[in-house]
């Protein structure tokens, strides 16, 4: 089970140093949507990396399990919108939104805003890998990590 949990952490990891390298590297600028799912990540990540430390026994194993799943759900949501939003950009306007100013008051914009500073347009597509966007990437990426996260729910010892 903690190669699971390692998993996880390694993968959301390694999602955050791609988006910091699209960010700082190729000159994307994240939008509210994509700061949330930074965040969504984050605390999928965090999550496996303290149940990798904790090793719990198999209620503690269901407890992460579920908080994963619920994460990883509400990561898949997000990139949902997001992906929604791309497609249909003139049923929302996402340019200095309540989200954007919501998000750019807490204190974690403060002490990282390389990571969690949202000041780009969500309906922008800048960049595309075999003609999906991020927010698709993102979408399969949070399902894919959802479904493994619901292995400590499933198993009987």
């Amino acid at each position: 089970m903690r190669l699971l949990f390692l998993f996880i952490l390694l993968a959301c990891v390694s999602f955050l140093g791609y988006a910091q390298y699209l960010q700082h590297i190729e000159g994307l600028l994240p939008c509210p949507l994509c700061v949330a799912q930074r965040l969504t990540y984050w605390l999928l990540g965090l999550t496996a990396f303290i149940a990798l430390l904790h090793n719990p026994k198999p209620l503690g194993l269901r407890l992460y399990g579920l908080l994963m799943v619920i994460l990883a759900l509400t990561g898949t949501v997000i990139a949902a919108r997001h992906a929604w939003l791309i497609r249909y950009p003139e049923s929302f306007e996402c340019g200095i939104s309540p989200e954007e100013a919501f998000l750019n008051s807490l204190p974690i914009a403060d002490w990282w805003p390389g990571m969690f500073e949202a000041n780009g347009d969500c309906a922008n597509v800048d960049w595309t890998f075999l003609s999906l966007t991020i927010p698709d990437w993102s979408f399969a990426a949070f399902a894919g990590l959802g479904i493994l996260a619901l292995y400590p729910l499933l198993i009987r010892r």
